[in-house]
């Protein structure tokens, strides 16, 4: 969900081909990422078939990463259920990490294995894969006969590509040149700090890799490029609607006779029919696509909203709204007091006052709240501003903990608890031959080797006692700390288990047991691991169930969705946003450093080196700043919600 108002809803945003008008490359923007990969999986089958059908090869340029994960899943399906043969495939993947063993759990051969390939029925001499286990001085040569391999298999039919951060498809970085061919490279320090969770540090992240050149690439018949959630936003839109430049190799695509771009309604945010849809044709105007316009323009023209002219709308493709509204004066007036209607410092609903323009009732009080947090220090990151309110406006919080967040804590943590625990207990001979085992372990772990079972419990526990701590300074109470530990999180990896009935049932319990008046949870969609979304979906399928069920007490039950730590929800898209004081944005930092093994260094910081609460500390305070330059009060800092509408 990357707003309130799905792109299925607004019926504003024009569809036809003058919307285009800056787009330089074909895309099709589905509702989510499933729909999506359906869509290629069934490209892709549907050439297999035909090319079956006059005894030809298909051949097929491959790429890896979470982006494709789902359309391998699909075609797997396609193999398993609908007989979909593989027999004459051959493939050629776009590259590989140099060095690399072809076993590690980095390797793209291990990876197209588990994904795709020992699960259907493709021959072992059609599958080529760069191959990282080269001797440096044996690569060049290495990389001239994959180019004339894919020239004697009659050239790629369909080439399936991801995008990064930077704008690289393969491993063809910033400056790679139009007519490149296969060769290896030097990683940019983006990609690496990009790929640095999966590998467990920065430091493990190979420095070159061997791709596919965008020469090679471009000489493929048939170019798709596939592009999930908000964090691709931005350089999708470049690649688009940019101009032909090496710093974005993605754009070299716009040369491309036949290359479409697959997205999400997430990663298709920025685009202009879709963020600003009134720059290329007339728009059907309602409520939501007001509201997004009158705040792109108070922010383009830097004016508060009261201030905006008939002139400003008219000036910005705006005209029509005017016409349709009357004045400026009226269009502002509406969304200010939409604006003004957003905040409230009782996110719990105030009692005894008029509820008709505020976010939250005012009845029950106090309300039961119960707080989903994916890791075991989101809900002080996230909304401890508002978490700290509720508990201080008497109402019943519960905070649920959907995982152990076990992979982001540090061996040194282990040893330093091991050490205090051997130390206090020195009798205890099931302890120290335990601390024994897991020194050993971990003197002999290579970078990204799983941990054992034991200690994978051991740091589950040292997140939990953080958490239990930061539940206590906020005035949560210890027996409302839920520790589901959700099944689908415990792999030892980054990679995780997809979600299950189980995780589901686990939710749908707690959910009856507690019977919350309002539900807080993790919309972030940004985060690049996957949990938050993973743990979002999991909250939905068991709100699904409650409604289903008729449950009594689902129907006079708010959902409200928060932004982790990635990024904020846009004014335009908050339906509630709580200020935070100087004191409380205080209470919240302590509450943030009570979660130890995060502080200072975290294991997976993302694409910003910055601690959890500095991160949080600057979002809140640019929301309260973007409120303020709107013409509305000015606080020291704001956290945001958006309602989810599941009734």
């Amino acid at each position: 969900m990357t707003s309130s108002y799905p792109l299925s809803e607004i019926a504003a945003i024009p569809r036809d081909e003058e919307s285009r008008k800056f787009e330089k490359i074909k895309t099709h923007i589905h509702e989510n990422s499933e729909e999506a990969s359906l869509y290629v999986a069934n490209e892709i089958a549907n050439l297999i078939r035909q090319r079956q059908k006059l005894g030809k090869k298909a051949v097929l340029g491959l790429a890896t990463g979470s982006t494709p994960t789902k359309v391998y899943d699909i075609l797997v399906r396609f193999h398993k259920e609908e007989g979909l043969s593989f027999k004459n495939v051959i493939t050629f993947n776009l590259d590989e990490y140099f060095p690399m063993e072809q076993d590690s759990i980095h390797s793209y051969v291990r990876f197209m294995r588990e994904h795709l390939f020992d699960h259907i029925d493709i021959k072992k001499e059609n599958i080529h894969i760069p191959d990282g286990t080269l001797e440096k001085e044996d690569v060049r040569d290495y990389c001239i006969a994959y180019e004339e391999k894919i020239k004697k298999s009659g050239g790629i039919d369909i080439q399936v590509l991801g995008i990064g951060r930077t704008g690289h498809i393969g491993f063809n970085e910033p400056g790679s040149s139009i007519v490149s061919k296969t060769r290896m490279v030097r990683l940019d320090r983006v990609t690496r700090l990009d790929a640095a969770s999966d590998f467990f540090g920065l430091e493990n992240v190979p420095s070159r890799a061997i791709t596919m050149g965008v020469g090679t690439i471009l000489s493929a018949k048939r170019i798709i490029l596939m592009a999930w959630g908000e964090g691709k936003a931005g350089i999708i839109n470049q690649a688009v609607e940019g101009s032909i430049r090496e710093s974005v190799p993605a754009t070299f695509l716009q040369n491309h006779p036949n290359c479409d771009f697959i997205l999400d309604e997430a990663a298709a945010s920025d685009l202009t029919r879709v963020s600003t849809p009134w720059l290329v044709s007339e728009c059907i105007w309602n409520d939501s696509l007001i509201k997004k316009a009158t705040i792109w323009l108070s922010g383009k023209l830097n004016k508060a909203i009261l201030k905006l002219t008939n002139e400003d709308y008219n000036e910005h493709g705006m005209g029509s709204l005017v016409a349709e509204i009357g004045s400026a004066e009226h269009i502002n007036l509406i969304v200010f007091n939409q604006l003004q209607g957003t905040i409230t410092g009782w996110p719990g609903g105030k009692p005894n006052a008029d509820d008709s323009r505020r976010p939250e009732r005012k009845d029950p009080y106090p309300k039961t709240s119960l707080i989903f947090s994916p890791h075991p220090d989101d809900d002080v990151i996230s909304m401890g501003g508002t978490l700290l309110r509720l508990v201080d406006q008497g109402h019943d919080v519960h905070v649920a903990y959907q995982t152990s967040g076990n992979i982001a804590v540090f061996d040194d943590e282990v040893i330093r608890f091991l050490d205090f625990a051997k130390d206090i207990q020195k009798d205890n001979d099931a302890l120290q031959k335990q601390f024994k085992e897991v020194r050993a372990f971990l003197d002999k772990k290579h970078p990204g080797q799983v941990d054992s079972p034991q200690i994978q419990q051991f740091k589950g526990l040292i997140r939990k006692g953080e958490a239990l701590a930061a539940c206590r300074y906020c005035g949560v109470k210890e027996e409302n700390a839920h520790f589901q530990n959700l099944p689908f999180y415990e792999t030892g990896t980054v990679k995780k288990k997809p979600y299950s009935e189980a995780d589901i049932e686990q939710t749908y319990q707690l959910l009856q047991q507690i019977k919350p008046h309002q539900i807080f949870a993790a919309g972030d969609l940004s985060d690049p691991h996957g949990t938050h979304r993973v743990c979002l979906n999991i909250i939905y399928k068991a709100l699904e169930r409650l409604v289903k069920e008729k449950a009594s007490w689902i129907k006079d039950c708010y959902v409200w969705l928060y932004r982790g730590a990635w990024q904020e929800w846009d004014i335009a898209d908050m339906e509630m946003s709580v200020p935070v004081g100087p004191k409380d944005m205080q209470r919240k930092k302590n509450a943030i450093f009570k979660h130890q093994s995060q502080k200072d260094s975290a294991m997976f910081p993302g694409n910003d080196n910055r601690e959890f609460w500095q991160r949080a500390e600057q979002r809140n305070k640019e929301t309260a700043k973007n409120y303020n330059a709107l013409g509305l009060a000015e606080y020291e800092a704001m956290e945001g919600f958006v309602r989810y509408h599941f009734m």
